[in-house]
């Protein structure tokens, strides 16, 4: 097969409309085999000529679209000294832009033998590997582009592209669990009613499902085990051969952009799917393990792990951090994303030990004209020593606010001496935020996340019942801030059900009421319930995936949920773009907020620290926002009261005397969310107030 130079870069597999340009980064290689397969899995191997700047490259006139291929590289294997090159192994290109098949467990994708972990095994994998796929570039986006929607008018949906559809009888059954089934109208269709402005979808970077799980007959339904940061999971493809995925992911993109939703992808930067010393060899480890992934100082046989998985990515290395960036930029660029979401980011500020905010990793994003464009968000932990980093990013980043779920979650079970703490999370955080000069975006706020339970098992389980996963129910977080308003579980008591439908009211209210930015975790406003699973990252089945013909019982709360969206995209209090003060302003020279004792006085000092402290009636000043919109006008917006009880009893709240306002109205109200019995009130009147619910109140005049 003729092979010409070719280019070192770009790197991976590019398509030239005349042939295939293959460049291939390692340090350690001595030689570089490119390996092509036909239709048959018939392999030709052919070296890579050229070897410039440590990368092999060759071009390949003819090689097209649909071409598979892997890499065999030929170096030394010394695991003491973190050399683990093996020819005998097919490896995945770190590039490929698509990746076919899936990893069958076999003792040949190992350089050692299971009974002889110091041994060689030199069998071939190729049988069980996957092979990298040479895609087709090119992709009618029409007029497809950023849609740049301003960050504090964001409500995030976070997603998982087949557990999203899987169950869905609006949408055929052939595209359900994939790409085009989140793209498929019904669906869209579904999100812009319910409000949501950007969808952030679990992992969709190539991954593989993990050997000791399908041995267990289960699979890695999350993907968090990352082997590919180009390529979307074919898995998820309704035609996932020959690099279709690429194209039905772009189709997706475009379809949610047209109906004005972004797309963010929750992405897995900081370890990947091949595991510790005893993993196996699938790309990175055998074509330059110690420039891919750090290793233990002393010892480089070992992998230095602050993921808990095995492994964490070199962020030391500038050939791993150039593979990041080239990734992130491919999929803004290529891709279309708009943003993406870091899988444990504190691990990827770690180039020595501590987490630092300085590490090379966020000067690349913060330079980069592209990547700092895009949305930035931060889960601010790992678990490693000192990687809880809530309120520690760079500046142009948001966070994962750990910090708020905890507090909601606190206020409404009733935990003592928590209101405080509530009140800084439901304006913004600015405790943990503004001191860096970042604004109420910083927060990305949630309650519920795929990590944990969800909403509804959220007020209906004391303790997790994880032992579907096999693992005596000792996985998953134990401490879960829960409360299960009466019973364990599935119950016929008519009050334990009533008291937790108005709990997932409260929590969607504060959640989008809120300062910040608002994260809804998929189907908690259709009541999904995973049976008090709060770990589900195998089960891929009817736990995890959302069950819409049970939905239609929810009807009450998704219309509630709507109503939220609804009230919050048209009122500016609630997503103001800096943080509220206690400054007077306006006509009335009100402060921006106040806050007030359940019977209408200021509160005091003591009333913060007071133990049993569980009501509060929050004012907010619609005329004290020091913002103004596109044109340059100052934002002036209603005022509102709310009103919140998470006491155990009813209490009868008095509003605030006439200077705050002289008559208002319920537009939101838990205890009765189609507001049957909504009447006004006048400055200073009553407000009976159930046990556990929150009211929230406009002022007429």
């Amino acid at each position: 097969m003729k092979v010409w130079p070719g280019n070192p870069y770009p790197l991976g597999a590019t398509y030239d409309g005349g042939g295939t340009n293959f460049a291939l980064f390692s340090e350690v290689a001595e030689r570089v085999e490119l390996c092509l397969f036909g239709e048959d899995g018939s392999e030709t191997r052919v070296d890579l000529p050229e070897r410039e700047a440590f990368v092999w490259h060759g071009y390949l006139p003819r090689v097209v679209p649909g071409q598979r291929y892997g890499y065999r590289v030929h170096g030394p294997y010394d695991p003491g000294s973190g050399l683990r090159c093996n020819p005998a192994k097919l490896l995945l290109d770190p590039y490929a832009k698509a990746v076919d098949g899936d990893v069958e467990w076999d003792e040949a994708l190992f350089s050692y033998k299971f009974g002889d972990p110091e041994g060689f095994n030199d069998t071939d994998s190729a049988p069980f590997a996957q092979r990298s796929v040479v895609i087709n570039p090119y992709f009618d986006w029409g007029n497809d582009r950023p849609l740049k929607v301003p960050f504090h008018q964001t409500v995030i949906y976070e997603a998982h592209v087949k557990g999203m559809t899987m169950r869905h009888p609006g949408i055929p059954e052939d595209v359900r669990g994939t790409y085009s089934g989140l793209a498929h109208p019904v669906m869209i269709k579904y999100l812009r009613e319910l409000g949501v402005t950007a969808v952030e979808l679990m992992p969709v970077h190539q991954f593989v499902h993990d050997s000791g799980l399908i041995e267990r007959g289960l699979s890695n339904y999350w993907g968090y085990n990352t082997i590919g940061f180009f390529a979307p999971h074919n898995g998820y493809a309704s035609f996932g051969g020959h690099g279709g995925q690429v194209q039905e992911f772009k189709s997706m993109v475009k379809a949610l952009h047209q109906a004005g939703i972004e797309v963010i992808l929750d992405v897995v930067y900081n370890h990947t799917a091949e595991g510790n010393h005893l993993g196996p060899t699938l790309s990175f480890r055998g074509i330059d393990n110690p420039a891919y992934y750090r290793l233990v100082d002393d010892d480089r046989q070992y992998y230095y792990d602050t993921t808990g998985t095995g492994n964490s990515f070199n962020v030391r290395h500038h050939e791993a951090l150039r593979l990041l960036m080239d990734s992130l930029r491919y999929w803004v660029t290529e891709m279309h994303v708009d943003g993406f979401r870091f899988d444990l980011a504190a691990a990827l500020a770690r180039e020595f030990h501590a987490v630092d905010r300085l590490a090379a990793f966020f000067d690349l994003v913060n330079q980069d004209p592209v990547v700092s464009q895009v949305r930035l968000i931060a889960e601010p932990w790992d678990v490693g020593d000192g990687g809880y980093q809530v309120g520690g990013f760079p500046p142009n980043w948001t966070e994962w606010n750990g910090k708020y779920r905890d507090s909601v979650r606190d206020f409404w079970r009733g935990e003592p001496a928590s209101l405080g703490e509530f009140a800084s999370r439901f304006t913004g955080s600015s405790d943990l935020y503004e001191i860096d000069g970042r604004r109420p975006i910083a927060s990305i706020n949630f309650v519920t996340a795929h990590d944990g339970f969800t909403l509804h098992d959220l007020v209906s389980y004391n303790e997790k019942h994880n032992d579907a996963n096999g693992e005596a129910n000792r996985d998953g977080e134990s401490h879960n801030r829960s409360w299960n308003c009466g019973a364990e579980g599935p119950t016929d008591d008519a009050a334990v059900t009533t008291l937790r439908e108005r709990q997932k009211r409260n929590f969607l209210a504060t959640l989008l009421l809120s300062q910040g930015v608002p994260m809804v975790a998929h189907g908690d406003e259709l009541g999904r319930t995973q049976g008090g699973n709060n770990n589900v990252y195998a089960q891929d089945n009817e736990i995890s995936w959302v069950d819409w013909a049970q939905a239609r019982h929810y009807d009450v709360l998704t219309v509630f949920t709507r109503r939220l969206t609804r009230l919050r995209a048209d009122h500016p209090i609630f997503r103001r773009r800096r943080f509220v003060t206690g400054e007077p302003a306006g006509e009335s020279k009100l402060p921006g907020i106040a806050w007030l004792r359940c019977d209408g006085d200021p509160m005091g000092e003591p009333d913060w620290g007071a133990g049993a402290a569980r009501t509060i009636i929050v004012f907010l000043n619609g005329e004290a926002i020091p913002e103004s919109d596109a044109l340059g006008d100052r934002i002036v917006d209603d005022s509102f009261l709310l009103l919140f009880n998470a006491a155990a009893e009813d209490v009868e709240f008095t509003l605030p005397d006439a200077a705050y306002g002289q008559s208002w109205e319920t537009v939101v109200d838990t205890a009765d969310p189609l507001l049957a019995a909504s009447t006004g009130v006048k400055a200073q009147g009553t407000v009976p107030m159930t046990a556990h619910s929150l009211v929230v109140l406009r002022r007429c005049y």
